[in-house]
């Protein structure tokens, strides 16, 4: 064979020890394609038992052999006790689908996620497919039960005679049902899903292979948790809503029990994704540094430079997959945030009362979800490439090569250039300033409210006529201020200014 320098390597019959040991240098040193650098190929794992046994870890030949079709010779049975099979556990396959199982479950048996699973990296969205025939079903049932629960909001709401704040308050239980439309909209984003699923597989193939065991995620008894305890508290937080804020009718209350443990649930396996995510980077980083204090071919870099890119992309997908999802979900507990804080502001005037306690409940129920979803797309964008980054910058590039260290600053470039943000397909990136700008414009909208509310007459008593006529005079005095600092220089004007209350203070105490 020829290699790069020019100089002929002899075969194994002429050549001596040092030959073959230049030989074996030259095959570590050897720099992957472009193609490797700049967009990784998901490896084939439908025979991942297969060809996981006799394969060399940090070797840049391994995706060579993979891509190739390589197929391992049969295993010995006799030889799984020996020293070898201690040192490479057995390969574990679907370790992040096993551990957001029991969210997924709960997911499809309220009618979401129709996606069938028939062994890892095989999921897909089939129309035809019972599971997706009974989300339909389930769907349909569903949408006739809150269409007969909206027709009756609808009828109160109309009925409403009370000043502005109930109004609101009677719109709340309106919007609560708007999270029927995220069924149709997952249907739409299944097959996304379903890739993301065979991506995360193809993954911890790679991860295996690179690293010598299987990805310990070990989220399972959490998701367990959350699958058990998370519909309770969703429970009882919409029954406590609806017997503090109106008449309870277990009738009317169970649509609302399903959407909420909907809206609930999306956020909890959003958390759990990107729990998964966050706890990969940080195996995968300090893996990494491991690797380099006792090995360091240029090889072993490249190799987790391209596990690194899997999992950045796989960052990327988390977000275009889930993208109209998780765009409505934001714009809905926005919307529902907004109605209920106003709707506790405008009530708190009177004192605290009974409906307080269903405002307050929905209010802190819902910024928390936000407030989740935000923080954990957040910290998983943080843990992929911030913490990569610093434990690249912290690698001693002395001891090394010249190939070793141009692989480093390939993947200091790689990590510059590759985003790891987790965007919902370019409206905006899922992170801490996502909360921060929804609370501010949240903020400037029940200043508005509030303001709107000030703003209408009211049919009330005698003591709150006096409360009135203060608010008027406060308006009045803030007018008469605004014309003379614009310059109002006709005493005409000024009084006008000043005779204008008059016939408005003595209106509102004939009302009285």
């Amino acid at each position: 064979m020829r290699p790069s320098g020019g100089k002929v390597v002899k075969g194994h019959g002429q050549g001596n020890s040092g030959h073959s040991l230049s030989g074996m240098a030259n095959y570590y040193r050897r720099k992957k394609g472009d193609a490797v650098f700049l967009n990784a190929k998901p490896l084939n794992s439908a025979n991942a038992q297969a060809y996981l046994y006799g394969v060399r870890k940090y070797s840049i030949g391994l995706a060579e052999r993979l891509d190739a079709d390589y197929e391992a010779p049969p295993l010995d049975r006799k030889k799984s006790s020996d020293s070898t099979a201690s040192n490479n556990p057995e390969f574990t396959p679907s370790v992040f689908y096993r551990n957001i199982a029991p969210v997924n479950w709960f997911l499809r048996i309220i009618g979401v996620l129709p996606i069938v699973r028939r062994g890892p990296a095989r999921a897909k969205f089939e129309m035809n497919s019972a599971s997706f025939i009974y989300s339909v079903v389930f769907f349909v049932l569903l949408a006739c039960y809150v269409g007969y629960v909206a027709n009756n909001r609808i009828h109160i709401v109309r009925s409403l005679s009370g000043p502005f704040e109930e109004a609101v308050i009677a719109y709340l239980f309106l919007v609560n049902i708007l999270p029927i439309m995220i069924i149709p909209i997952l249907w739409y984003e299944a097959r996304k899903i379903a890739k993301l699923f065979n991506d995360w597989d193809d993954f911890e193939v790679l991860y295996y292979q690179i690293s010598g065991h299987s990805l310990p995620l070990k989220l399972r008894q959490k998701a367990v948790y959350i699958a058990t305890v998370l519909p309770i508290l969703s429970v009882l937080s919409v029954v406590i809503t609806h017997i503090t804020m109106s008449d309870l009718n277990i009738n009317q209350v169970v649509p609302y029990c399903i959407l909420d443990n909907l809206t609930a649930m999306l956020g909890a396996w959003w958390f759990l994704i990107c729990e998964a995510m966050s706890i990969t980077a940080h195996l995968l980083a300090e893996r990494f540094q491991k690797a380099l204090k006792h090995i360091g071919p240029a090889a072993m870099v490249a190799d987790y430079r391209v596990l690194w890119l899997r999992l950045s992309k796989l960052t990327r997908d988390t977000g275009n997959a889930l993208c109209y999802t998780f765009v409505f979900m934001s714009l809905y507990l926005f919307f529902i945030i907004t109605l209920s804080i106003y709707g506790l502001m405008s009530q708190l005037s009177e004192g605290f009362g009974i409906k307080d306690i269903g405002l307050t409940i929905t209010a802190l129920w819902n910024i928390g979800l936000l407030f989740y979803i935000c923080d954990e797309a957040h910290y998983a964008s943080v843990n992929v490439r911030t913490n990569f980054q610093k434990k690249l910058l912290m690698v001693e590039l002395n001891w090394m090569n010249s190939d070793a260290q141009t692989e480093i600053n390939m993947f200091l470039r790689a990590t510059e250039m590759n985003p790891s943000t987790i965007n919902c397909g370019g409206f905006f990136d899922v992170n801490r300033t996502l909360f921060k700008g929804l609370l501010t414009t949240m903020v400037t909208y029940l200043v508005v409210l509030l303001q709107f509310q000030i703003s209408i007459p009211t049919d009330k008593g005698d003591s709150e006529g006096a409360n009135n006529i203060t608010v008027v005079d406060f308006v009045m005095d803030s007018l008469d201020n605004d014309m003379s600092l614009m310059g109002a220089s006709t005493p005409s004007t000024t009084t006008v200014g000043t005779t204008l209350p008059a016939p408005i203070m003595k209106q509102k105490g004939r009302k009285g």
